[in-house]
């Protein structure tokens, strides 16, 4: 399996730019493992009870990085196996996480949080080809809008009863969503619901 490197492939002054609101290494929470999570700054969605309000505003503070700085950062954890895209909203700077996926794989799986649908965002990946890209280039989305109103603290690395966790390769090739099979995401008996 081949490994990222450190910076060197990808030219700095041609990169396109990340505006990252946060990055977490060793995270549990994002996904089975330990994970970096990205978030991202930006977010068209709002949802009421959002637990990262903080990164909605797309002019907001945030760092700018390269893809291969954050690349960098990702190798340097040496343990994370996983890499979770979040936010803020993944699919507003769809190009650049897809640039970072490339630099990744195949050494770490990349899960994709967002508040779209996967039916939404085929349609919008018709009119923004970084949104198919980035589809393209990850293992696992959990989609849909954060619903207060369906909150469950007992679901599987989920926040509402709505979300979906789907296994995007199998969704892509069905032309619709399909939900991952993969245990460490729906728990042993497919239920995806969390341990009490």
């Amino acid at each position: 399996m081949a490994e990222p490197t450190p910076s060197g492939g990808a030219d700095p002054a041609t990169e396109r730019t990340i505006r990252l609101a946060g990055f977490d290494r060793d995270g549990i929470a994002d996904g089975p493992g330990l994970r970096c999570v990205v978030f991202v700054q930006g977010c068209p969605h709002h949802c009421p009870g959002c637990q990262n309000p903080q990164t909605w505003p797309f002019d907001g503070d945030a760092e700018v990085v390269t893809p291969s700085q954050i690349r960098d950062r990702i190798v340097a954890t040496e343990l994370d196996t996983g890499v979770t895209f979040s936010g803020g909203e993944p699919f507003a700077q769809a190009d650049a996480l897809a640039d970072l996926a490339d630099l990744l794989r195949p050494r770490y799986d990349i899960a994709c949080y967002t508040g779209y649908v996967f039916e939404a965002l085929l349609k919008k990946a018709e009119e923004e080809p970084g949104v198919r890209r980035l589809l393209e280039r990850i293992d696992i989305l959990v989609d849909g809008p954060f619903v207060q109103a369906r909150r469950d603290r007992l679901l599987l690395f989920r926040g509402s009863g709505n979300q979906r966790i789907l296994d995007v390769p199998a969704s892509l090739a069905a032309g619709a969503a399909v939900w991952t099979k993969d245990p460490a995401w729906v728990g042993e008996d497919g239920s995806a619901r969390a341990e009490i």
